[in-house]
């Protein structure tokens, strides 16, 4: 029995030095690990910078064309008005003017039916 004791101490005292090296594996890992996250903040933080600016200079140049392009629509727009303003002015004079020969050709229709009705009863 002591024998197997003996084996089982031997046994257990190699497991320990086992589990120390793993500890140690394990801390030489975590050390790397939190080196490799330190670059790539710096990384990540350096091509942030890099990223907003190109970022900005794609905003800049977008903002450009859109004003650029607004201003033409505006002057297309204006240009438009102005030409529906001269046609709706032109379409006022017509019906003012159709106003006029409507009135005219009611008065020429009311005196040609006086007249024929005087002609008729014999008042002239």
């Amino acid at each position: 029995m002591e024998a197997r004791v003996a084996r089982l101490e031997a046994d257990v005292a190699h497991l320990r030095t086992d589990v120390a090296d793993i500890k140690v594996d394990v801390r030489a890992l975590r050390d790397k690990m939190d080196a490799m996250g330190e670059r790539f903040d710096a990384k990540l933080d350096a091509l942030s910078g890099h990223v907003d600016s190109r970022f900005d200079t794609l905003t800049g140049r977008v903002d450009s064309r859109f004003d650029t392009l607004t201003g033409r629509a505006e002057s297309r727009f204006d240009n438009l008005t102005e030409r529906f303003d001269a046609k709706l002015e032109a379409l006022k004079d017509s019906i003012a003017a159709a106003k006029v020969w409507a009135l005219v050709l009611y008065i020429a229709l009311a005196a040609g039916i006086f007249g024929t009705m005087a002609r008729g009863f014999g008042w002239l």
